[in-house]
């Protein structure tokens, strides 16, 4: 009887979806973080719209990248402050919030987005692992500004504060 409950509560905690929230173990080597200069790839990504969305970074304006993770309480603490600088944004400045894992059932209701969220075009732990590489991101939150053509103009790791946060959303 109590065994048929473990199981019974493991399977429910697998169809809310909370285990599917982890990331694909970091690579072996971590790479270091993006640096200013560096070269960042376009990508295309399904919105929660369920729209496919191509990011990449036009001459007119520049682009904040926001990677966080929905099982991340870093990153639950990001979001507000991520929503009032997205709120107070320049004209001209686009930004992309990107999802890293799956987020559990009822995630976007406890937690409001006010900025545009896409899913990482990854499945499978091997490609979400490919996807997080190829940004050079180990940890979470990134807040990542992308000038026009794909440059990294400036990068904020872990959690900021409204002033820093004002320096990656600046005109």
């Amino acid at each position: 009887m109590i065994r048929s409950r473990v199981v019974l509560g493991v399977a429910i905690w697998l169809a809310t979806g909370v285990a599917s929230a982890q990331v694909a173990a970091p690579s072996p080597t971590p790479l270091p973080p993006l640096a200013k200069g560096d070269a960042v790839p376009g990508f295309e990504a399904e919105g929660l719209d369920g729209v496919k969305r191509v990011v990449d970074y036009p001459k007119g304006g520049s682009t904040v990248l926001l990677f966080f993770l929905s099982s991340c309480p870093t990153c639950h603490k990001m979001i507000p402050l991520w929503n009032s600088a997205f709120e107070r944004r320049p004209k001209g400045l686009t930004v992309w919030g990107v999802m890293l894992d799956q987020e559990p059932p009822g995630f976007f209701v406890v937690t409001p987005v006010s900025f545009p969220v896409l899913r990482a075009p990854a499945v499978t732990p091997e490609a979400r692992r490919a996807f997080s590489d190829r940004f050079r991101i180990s940890r979470v939150p990134v807040t990542l500004r992308v000038s026009p053509g794909g440059r990294v103009e400036d990068v904020g790791l872990g959690p900021l504060d409204p002033i820093r946060l004002g320096e990656l959303f600046r005109p």
